[in-house]
């Protein structure tokens, strides 16, 4: 499919970063390359974006994605292809993997994107079983997906320090679960190789530590190709000992709010920019678009109603939110038979494999998309995002959807660095 339409007349700025991005092909993928022999690629992971017309930024980056039912079923060969070279870097000659996955076994997209995955490995010539942690499953269990598919959920059993499953001793653990609820038992000290690490999960990860990683990653970029680092990056911050039911934090939060909004402006003003500037204010953990919320001043924010407050409270599996990052809101100007529309993309080691856009026919362009009533169009990635068309102008859906993957690889990046920044708090912290 064509690459939606961009919806607004402020197409000046996003055609020139396109621009510069295609004319610098050889310089960033040469950057790239070198940057990948001096850090450890995340296995798998997919990148939110938005795209307003005058900026192209990610705005979330998951470490267990958990879509890849929604790729287009084409570039299953690509997807092989990374995985192949995904799992050689973990483990020389890894034949078997134990897939765990999130434990909301009654959402059945959630485990038509488990068989996906299953699909894909297989096709890599690696034998994968999944296995669950939760107790009510205790002998398999075999569930029909929506494709005509089944899929298989065992119990997962550990014998010393080694996680297996009926007749199945892996030497993989992959995870496909965020450990939002914190890290359990059976996962801690293994001596198999267990992928994404544990510190990668919202037990001890913060989307604030994954922007400021992003943050030296895109002044690299910037510097690279002759930009200014904003058209790629959002401002943010921090705040911390929150408790939104109580109103603690508040203030913290509500001068934050009004500090970006006051930097967006200056840029705003910079690149004649006439929409009103936006904030989300986001739970620093956690996932699954709750614990999100748009600001346009910081006295929304003390004039919380006591639904609002409870609804920032608690993010997935009831975890409290004690923590926020205040975002540059990004907003979107694409469409799909004109619902608003955002870019998903995914990549398997340092590969882009596919996206997708999320499409919501009920939400604006200033809004959250990740939300119910959210629907999925696959992308027809042409040529992968690694071939654009130097011929053809900024705009077209190939010279899109590669810079598309070049700003995802971006917050790729940043991933990894984040990784090797927050493993190396914890050994600090156990020595």
């Amino acid at each position: 499919m064509p690459a939606p339409h961009l919806d607004t007349a402020l197409s000046g700025p996003i055609l020139d970063l396109e621009r510069c991005i295609i004319d610098a092909m050889p310089s960033i993928e040469h950057w790239l390359r070198n940057e990948w022999q001096k850090h450890s690629v995340p296995f798998y992971c997919s990148v939110d974006l938005r795209n307003s017309g005058f900026k192209l930024a990610p705005v979330d980056t998951n470490l267990f994605p958990g879509g890849f039912n929604n790729l287009n079923p084409e570039f299953m060969p690509l997807c092989v292809q990374a995985m192949m070279a995904a799992v050689e870097k973990i483990c020389a000659g890894a034949r078997s993997v134990l897939l765990i996955p999130e434990n909301h076994t009654r959402n059945i997209f959630y485990l038509q994107n488990l068989a996906t995955l299953q699909a894909i490995m297989r096709h890599a010539g690696i034998e994968i079983r999944i296995g669950t942690l939760l107790p009510e499953i205790t002998t398999a269990t075999t569930v029909s997906l929506p494709d005509g598919g089944k899929l298989t959920l065992e119990l997962v059993q550990r014998k010393g320090d080694h996680l297996l499953v009926e007749d199945f001793d892996p030497c993989v653990v992959l995870l496909n679960n965020d450990l939002s609820t914190g890290i359990p038992p059976i996962l801690q000290n293994l001596e198999q190789t267990v992928i994404p690490p544990l510190h990668g999960g919202w037990a001890t990860r913060r989307k604030s530590q994954h922007f400021a990683a992003y943050d030296n990653v895109a002044q690299q970029f910037a510097g690279l190709i002759g930009i200014d680092p904003w058209l790629i990056n959002p401002y943010f911050a921090a705040c911390g000992k929150i408790n939104f039911r109580e109103k603690k934090g508040e203030d913290c939060v509500a001068n934050t709010v009004d500090e970006i909004l006051r930097d967006i402006r200056e840029k705003y003003v910079q690149y004649g920019v006439k929409e009103d500037p936006f904030v989300i204010v986001k739970a620093d953990a956690g996932t699954y678009g709750m614990g999100i919320m748009t600001v346009k001043d910081g006295a929304e924010v003390r004039a919380l109603n006591r639904k609002q407050r409870n609804k920032m409270a608690v993010v997935k599996e009831g975890l409290q939110v004690t923590e926020v990052m205040v975002q540059e809101g990004v907003y979107t100007f694409e469409r799909v038979n004109e619902a608003v529309a955002e870019p998903v993309i995914y990549m398997i080691d340092r590969y882009v494999v596919g996206g997708f856009y999320r499409v919501h026919t009920g939400r604006g362009i200033d809004e959250n998309l990740n939300a119910p009533g959210m629907q999925f169009v696959p992308l027809a990635f042409e040529d992968t995002c690694l071939l654009p068309d130097r011929e053809a102008g900024p705009g077209c859906s190939t010279n899109r959807f590669y810079a598309y993957g070049v700003i995802a690889r971006l917050a790729l990046l940043a991933a990894a660095q984040e990784l090797e920044k927050s493993e190396g708090r914890i050994a600090a912290a156990v020595a």
